[in-house]
């Protein structure tokens, strides 16, 4: 057995069932798929069952313990020479395991991953998101882009590793949130070769509102001090940045509600200088944001969609990102009795 598909679900049986269809249609057929059901009460048991005649599939449940430890459960009982993991809300184009092989063929790695992109039937909503994730101008392309501003690490929507590997750095951590980065950081400590097969991509369906995807990159600002925390020297200046963007807008938005409230209207030259100016730069960057989405996605609501979504993005990030750095490097707490809520329930 070549690979090994890792799937770690909780309560997303619809999404099993795309990312199943879309496994049939596989142009290179020597892999598995194990689906770790991780305490889910919506089970999708009976949807693999459907799929039990096409695809060398293996389904196991045990009670919920998050999605790395999930997917240590599964990488026990597989076969597969390389294992590859992947969430449970990405659908795998035809050709993914045909790419993944043509590029261990070319030149052999210990690990590797893949970008993202959004599928034709994604909501507008979902392609807005999916750009802000994978745009150069908001993540500075480190999740998978040509043009990044840091080296690729793997992510754990699309991360491929040999299995001894897997096994010798004991799989993920168990870690809620990040866990896939910290995996990252101990390939690379290890002195193991790591690299971005760029045409093994995945459609990857991310959140379905702006509220979840706002949690998401929440609990994704707190991951980042947490991976500082145990490792220094993975803080890099691209990770500062959303924290900057926060930052700065609320200084901005500040200067100009203060300037606004001091000063007569009718001075015009002063309110501008007091109260306009100060949003230019965020203009700015908002009508940058629309018109390289409208462009890449071809669709202006799109493009004003993902001004939202930019902003939600940098700015949740950053919030996680500032309550961690005051809970983790002033109080000093650790990051069980810091983020209880959100990581360990």
């Amino acid at each position: 057995m070549k690979y090994s598909l890792i799937v770690p679900v909780y309560n997303r049986p619809n999404e099993v069932d795309e990312l199943l269809d879309s496994l049939t249609r596989q142009s290179f057929k020597d892999f598995e798929v194990i689906i770790v059901e991780d305490g889910s009460k919506v089970k999708c048991e009976d949807i693999v069952k459907k799929y039990s005649d096409k695809l060398d599939i293996h389904y196991y449940y045990k009670e919920n313990s998050g999605p790395g430890q999930s997917r240590n459960y599964g990488a026990e009982r597989s076969k597969g020479e390389y294992l590859i993991v992947v969430d449970s809300d990405v659908v795998v184009p035809q050709d993914y395991f045909k790419e993944v092989e043509a590029e261990l063929n070319r030149e052999p790695s210990d690990a590797f991953g893949g970008p993202d992109s959004a599928h034709p039937s994604f909501t507008d909503t979902q392609k807005a998101i999916s750009y802000s994730m994978t745009s150069f101008f908001t993540t500075g392309g480190i999740r998978g882009g040509k043009k990044k501003l840091d080296k690729f690490y793997p992510r754990s929507f699309n991360m491929g590793i040999r299995r001894d590997v897997y096994m010798k750095l004991g799989g993920f951590s168990k870690m809620r949130f990040g866990e896939d980065i910290d995996f990252s950081i101990r390939i690379f400590k290890a002195g193991y070769k790591c690299r971005l097969f760029p045409e093994a991509w995945v459609w990857h369906k991310r959140r379905t509102d702006f509220r979840k995807f706002f949690r998401q990159v929440y609990n994704s600002g707190i991951a980042r001090i947490n991976l500082y925390k145990k490792y220094p020297e993975s803080l890099k200046l691209v990770h500062l940045l959303p924290m900057v963007f926060t930052v700065g807008c609320i200084l901005l938005i500040l200067i100009s509600a203060v300037g606004r409230a001091l000063m007569e209207f009718d001075d015009i030259h002063r309110w501008y200088y007091m109260c306009a100016l100060p949003w230019l730069p965020i203009l700015f960057y908002a009508a940058v944001i629309a018109i390289d989405s409208s462009i890449k996605n071809r669709s202006i609501k799109i493009g004003i969609l993902s001004i939202a979504a930019a902003f939600i993005q940098l700015s949740g990030y950053g919030f996680g990102f500032i309550e961690a750095w005051w809970k983790r490097c002033v109080q000093g707490k650790d990051e069980f009795r810091a983020f209880e809520k959100n990581f360990y329930k």
